[in-house]
């Protein structure tokens, strides 16, 4: 399947928050964002995205290690938590990763034995979806957008924003909500 190059700019931005979520920038990966090109876009996310490059350029990966831990994984109850399900509405008697597990088998997936983390971790939830934008069909896409990312995304990247201890996760926060927030404009507009 050949990708329309604004599918593939989707699935990158999908593929890049699934590693910025996943585990700490590391030195290779701050070089590359402190170097990215500018996006040339009137949009939100053209700002979030040269903030996050600048914030890469003069990061610490020692520094954005010990951030993404006592952020993300913290002693105790870390101060974000990236699984969604901690931010999705739900049904009475729902349990939301269950019904991911569910939804991920109706599409053919599952959680590699590898992976650490459980599919409702933010990383994993974006890596289906740049799975889905290369794969799929568009309204596969926005059905599981809509499902699994839309609710979660605001609150989430504003607890993000909100935390004292975050410095460079705030700017991948604010690039994943203008992000988000760009992707819930185009399918609504589907």
């Amino acid at each position: 399947m050949t990708l329309a190059p604004e599918d593939q700019a989707r699935a990158n931005f999908y593929a890049l928050l699934s590693r910025l979520f996943y585990a700490p920038a590391d030195a290779a990966l701050l070089a590359a964002l402190g170097q990215a090109d500018q996006l040339e876009a009137d949009h939100e996310l053209a700002s979030a995205w040269a903030a996050l490059s600048r914030a890469s350029a003069g990061a610490d990966p020692e520094a954005v290690r010990e951030e993404y831990e006592t952020v993300f994984i913290g002693t105790g109850r870390a101060p974000v938590t990236l699984y969604t399900g901690a931010y999705s509405p739900r049904q009475p008697q729902e349990i939301p990763l269950a019904v991911l597990r569910g939804e991920l088998a109706s599409l053919g997936l599952a959680r590699r034995s590898e992976a650490a983390e459980p599919e409702d971790h933010l990383a994993a939830v974006c890596d289906v979806m740049r799975h889905l934008v290369s794969e799929r069909e568009l309204e596969e896409q926005r059905r599981f957008f809509e499902r699994w990312i839309q609710p979660i995304a605001e609150p989430l990247c504003n607890a993000i924003d909100k935390c004292e201890q975050a410095v460079f996760y705030k700017h991948v926060g604010r690039m994943a909500k203008a992000f988000f927030f760009l992707e819930r404009s185009a399918f609504e507009i589907l």
